[in-house]
C-alpha cells in the first residue's frame, strides 16, 4: 500500500454495538420526555402489584346458608318427643310393680301379759286363750266383769277373777284355781263351750260396742241374779291393779 492511502472501511464492533446502544437510550430519554409532557407519572410498585391483582382477581362464590324449613322442624321436634315419652312408658314399664302387704299389729304374748300382772293383763289373756279380738272395747269390758265378780283391789280373790266354777271345784264360783293363768284358760274354755254362752262369744268375735256386749253378759246366765238385769253394773273406769307374783304361779 502506498504511503499516505488509508482504507474508509470502520470495525465491525464501532459500526453495530455502539449504534444499538445508543439507540435503546435515546428511546428511553424520548419516552420519558414524552410521558412527561402528557403528564404520566412513572408506577410505583403497589401500583404494578394492584394492577397484577385485579387484572389476576378471580371471583369467591359463597353458597347461601340452608334455611330452616318450620314445617319440618315441628315434625322433628314432634318425632324427637314422642320417642321420648315412648322410652319413658318402656322404662315404667320395666319398672316391678309395687306389692302391697298387709299390716299386722303385735299382740302381747303370754309371758308378756304375765309378767305385766294386772287386772287389765288378765282380762287380755283370756282373749288371748279364746282366740278374741284383742280390743280396747272388749278389754274394757272384761275388767268392769271383773268387778262385779270381785273387788278391784283383791281382784285375784281365789286366783278366780270371774268367779267361774267351770274347772274350779266350786259349783257356785267359789272354786278355786292354781294360778291365775289356769283361770284365763278355764274362763275361755267355759265360754266357748257351753251354749248359754253363744251371745258373749259373739259379741266379743265382733267387738261390738261395750253396751251390747255387757247386755249380752247380763241376761247369759254366767250370774244367777243377772247383775239385776245391769242396774247394779258399774261404768266407772276400772284403775289398773297387779297382783302378786304367787298369784300367777310365780
Amino acid at each position: 500500500m502506498p504511503k499516505h492511502q488509508h482504507s474508509d472501511a470502520r470495525p465491525a464492533f464501532r459500526r453495530h454495538g455502539w449504534s444499538t446502544v445508543r439507540t435503546a437510550f435515546a428511546s428511553i430519554v424520548a419516552g420519558l420526555l414524552i410521558m412527561n409532557t402528557l403528564g404520566f407519572t412513572t408506577p410505583s410498585d403497589d401500583d404494578l402489584l394492584a394492577a397484577y391483582t385485579a387484572a389476576n382477581a378471580q371471583p369467591l362464590v359463597v353458597a347461601p346458608a340452608p334455611t330452616a324449613d318450620p314445617a319440618g322442624a315441628d315434625a322433628a321436634a314432634a318425632a324427637d318427643a314422642s320417642s321420648a315419652s315412648e322410652a319413658a312408658a318402656g322404662a315404667a314399664a320395666t319398672v316391678a310393680p309395687i306389692i302391697e302387704r298387709p299390716t299386722y299389729s303385735a299382740t302381747p304374748g303370754y309371758e308378756t301379759l304375765i309378767s305385766g300382772g294386772t287386772n287389765y293383763d288378765w282380762a287380755k289373756l283370756v282373749l288371748l286363750k279364746g282366740e278374741f279380738p284383742m280390743t280396747d272395747s272388749n278389754v274394757t269390758v272384761l275388767t268392769r266383769w271383773m268387778r262385779q265378780e270381785n273387788y278391784v283391789n283383791t281382784w285375784w280373790n281365789r286366783n278366780n277373777p270371774l268367779n267361774n266354777g267351770w274347772g274350779s271345784g266350786g259349783g257356785g264360783g267359789t272354786g278355786r284355781y292354781v294360778s291365775l293363768v289356769s283361770a284365763a284358760e278355764n274362763a275361755a274354755e267355759a265360754l266357748r263351750t257351753l251354749p248359754r254362752y253363744s251371745g258373749i262369744v259373739a259379741a266379743l268375735e265382733k267387738s261390738v260396742p261395750t253396751a251390747q256386749l255387757e247386755r249380752a253378759i247380763w241376761f247369759s246366765g254366767w250370774a244367777t241374779g243377772m247383775y239385776n238385769n245391769g242396774a247394779h253394773w258399774s261404768y266407772a273406769e276400772v284403775p289398773v291393779v297387779k297382783a302378786p307374783p304367787s298369784a300367777w304361779g310365780r
